[in-house]
């Protein structure tokens, strides 16, 4: 007896916490939010917490997953309704929301990209218009610094150039950008009105520009500017470089952003690859000293410009876009990247994408055109789910119909039928079903039939087997051994053992056999009618066997009726001693009593104990051979034709005396008449194994011949009934 009070877990407890997916989805739900109330109550933290909970995320995700799909599986996809329902979901509208989900990103990616786009071509627009601007100039410089032009004309005419009212000098006011000159990398300051200093001096890599100019978005340390490069190549062989740039800011960026939205340019390059230039200065092997002037690091780490723009409407969605802008690191020449950021809207960039055809009919039209074609689309693909769903309704009211019939069939009720109204497959397969369970009502008819006519088929086996030979008495001089394999359930051969006695006369009451009658028949087919001949053949053997019983009887006196002797203790065999007369006999028996195309094969034999002779007639039967203890072997073939065939017939008889050692083996053509490919097992193989065992006990040697016979046959139907015989004289 245990000592205390066991904890116990409450009734409703054990009763109402899920096991199974379940149970393991509510303790991982259960540790998943301790660790989130242990890292917000206690403030827990470190690798190995967070690394835990991760753990917990995942395997929560995992069973919840697994949990709600054997929970779908279990109460959604068992009815076939809501699998069509869900397979034409799949079939149909699947491919419409991936498709619709794939043109909303191309278009979120396009819009993107093109207010991008935008952005980049503004900047592309500038600095080609500030070396547009910046070729003028250079080249009045250089004829000036050339003596070509004087300098109170030069003064005058950089002044007018100034006051230009083009876009050129618009932009170039608006902007505000910066000059200066160099000659042969030196700065210069001429008596011009380009007058000023650019605060990114002149870089190495500028001695050999293709076709003398440059002109992009650069990077100085931390800061973005806009730059023109024009060169000019002196008379004397100097060169002229003029050097315009502007500072990315607040104000270019908001120039650059006008009608889009907000723009954010972020001054670190992610990537690069190495300008490949190279100064006339180094092809000589002189290295080239470099003229610019220290980077200054930005204090801000990205330049906004421009305002978010707020959503006309619902669909009017903020598009934000991250690209990249190619730049030149100015200290070292070599190319790269930075980070561009756009928020702007459909509807500015709409009204980027068509500008003044906006407010056209031409646009109008096409526009209400694709609102319409949307909305048709979308009718189309409800009316077809809708038909789908009618469909699929169809096909799971028959299926239904079948399983309740089915199980109707399962209880027993046969007669169950379905109602069938349509005119399609699946009324078809109805209609099938009903044929089907009327086929089956029938087959169970005919299996009761057929059970029965089994039973009594059984039966018959039984009644046949009493006819064989049971227990076998060897006489002291002969051995006896006997078996038959059907082809069927019966057989239609026969053989059969009668011993006989006579009374000793030395004043015991004792009796000693006197010889033995053998029976070997084969009947004409095979199965049951076969069979009932042989019991017919059978039946009258023994039924003249027991006529000369009644012989005897007539001339014994009534105490020898009396008299406590066996029926077979009587000297009976002297009519059985001639087989052909019995032959004839029943020749006569089955000629008037079976068919005319029934007929027998018939072999007997009277065997005397005293005179070791053996007494036979053949009636068509496969002749017996004796295989005598010298090896010889002997056909008994004396008798006549087959008995039942014709009336009248006569058979001869023929004797042979057996030595001791001498075989006698009679056998029915089931036995030498299986064929295979190389031919029929015949006779010649049979008296091998016989003569291979011949020492051995009859069994044995009977049991050595079926299974040569077997290996013979092999994997094919046994052709016909199988009857061996044997008699050894010993």
């Amino acid at each position: 007896m245990q000592s205390g009070t066991e904890p116990r877990t409450p009734g409703w407890l054990r009763t109402h916490l899920p096991t199974g997916l379940a149970g393991a989805t509510f303790w991982v739900a259960i540790w998943f939010l301790w660790l989130l109330l242990a890292r917000w109550l206690f403030h827990i933290h470190g690798v190995y917490f967070t690394l835990l909970q991760v753990v917990a995320g995942v395997l929560l995700i995992s069973v919840a997953l697994a949990l709600v799909w054997q929970l779908v599986r279990k109460h959604m996809l068992w009815s076939l309704n809501n699998k069509l329902i869900l397979t034409y979901l799949l079939i149909g509208l699947a491919p419409v929301l991936l498709f619709v989900t794939l043109v909303l990103i191309t278009a979120y990616i396009t819009a993107g990209q093109f207010a991008i786009h935008l952005v980049d071509s503004r900047i592309q627009n500038a600095v080609v218009q500030m070396s547009l601007e910046n070729g003028p100039h250079a080249d009045f410089i250089a004829r000036i610094l050339e003596n070509k032009i004087p300098a109170a004309a030069a003064t005058g005419t950089a002044h007018e150039t100034a006051r230009t009212p083009n876009a050129l000098n618009s932009l170039r006011m608006k902007l505000n950008w910066d000059f200066e000159s160099f000659l042969d990398g030196a700065s210069i300051q001429q008596g011009t009105a380009i007058k000023g200093k650019v605060p990114l001096g002149l870089p190495p890599w500028q001695a050999n520009l293709p076709n003398g100019e440059f002109h992009g978005l650069v990077l100085d340390g931390g800061s973005l500017y806009l730059v023109a490069v024009n060169q000019q190549h002196l008379n004397d062989g100097r060169m002229y470089t003029l050097v315009s740039s502007v500072a990315v800011d607040h104000t270019l960026m908001d120039m650059l952003a006008s009608g889009l939205g907000r723009a954010v340019l972020v001054p670190q390059r992610i990537g690069s690859s190495q300008l490949e230039t190279r100064s006339s200065t180094q092809e000589r092997g002189t290295p080239q000293k470099s003229k610019v002037e220290p980077r200054r690091e930005s204090a801000r780490s990205f330049v906004e410009g421009g305002t978010e723009p707020p959503g006309v409407n619902i669909a009017d969605i903020r598009v934000r876009f991250l690209s990249t802008l190619k730049i030149i690191d100015w200290g070292t020449g070599s190319r790269g990247t930075i980070p561009i950021e756009v928020d702007s809207r459909p509807s500015l960039l709409y009204e980027q994408l068509f500008g003044a055809s906006i407010g056209g009919v031409f646009t109008n039209f096409l526009r209400t055109f694709l609102i319409v074609l949307c909305i048709v689309f979308a009718l189309i693909e409800l009316l077809a789910l809708w038909m789908a769903i009618r469909l699929s309704r169809t096909i799971t009211t028959s299926v239904a119909d079948l399983y309740h019939a089915t199980q109707e069939i399962d209880r027993g009720a046969l007669g169950h039928r379905i109602g069938v109204t349509r005119d399609d497959q699946l009324a078809e397969l109805s209609r099938s079903f009903n044929k089907m369970t009327s086929s089956l009502q029938r087959l169970l008819v005919e299996q009761q039939e057929k059970e029965r006519l089994q039973s009594e088929i059984t039966i018959a086996q039984e009644v046949q087997a009493n006819l064989f030979p049971h227990h076998i008495s060897n006489l002291l001089d002969l051995e006896l051994h006997g078996v038959c394999r059907p082809a069927r359930s019966v057989s239609g051969d026969y053989y059969d053992f009668l011993v006989f006695h006579e009374e000793a006369h030395d004043g015991h009451a004792s009796r000693r056999e006197t010889g033995v009658g053998i029976a070997l028949g084969d009947i004409s087919g095979k199965g049951i009618s076969a069979a009932l001949l042989m019991a017919t053949l059978h039946s009258a053997v023994r039924a003249y066997r027991f006529a000369s019983e009644e012989l005897v009887y007539s001339e014994s006196t009534l105490a020898a009726l009396m008299s406590d002797r066996d029926a077979t203790g009587v000297d009976c065999d002297e009519l059985f001693q001639s087989p052909g007369r019995i032959l004839s006999l029943l020749n006569r028996h089955l000629y008037r009593s079976t068919q005319p195309e029934k007929y027998a094969t018939l072999f007997l034999a009277h065997y005397d104990a005293a005179s070791t002779m053996l007494t036979y007639s053949n009636a068509g039967q496969l002749p017996p051979l004796v295989l005598t203890s010298r090896g010889a072997i002997h056909r008994l073939d004396q008798g006549g034709t087959v008995v039942g065939l014709m009336d009248g017939m006569h058979y001869e008889e023929g004797r042979l005396k057996m030595e001791p050692g001498d075989i006698m083996v009679a056998y029915s053509d089931g036995v030498t008449e299986p064929e295979n490919d190389f031919g029929e097992f015949g006779e010649e193989r049979m008296m091998d194994v016989v003569r291979s065992y011949r020492d051995q006990p009859l069994h044995v040697i009977s049991t050595q011949v079926m299974l040569a016979l077997d290996a013979w046959i092999g994997a094919q139907e046994q052709p016909d009934d199988i009857t061996l015989v044997l008699a050894r004289q010993t």
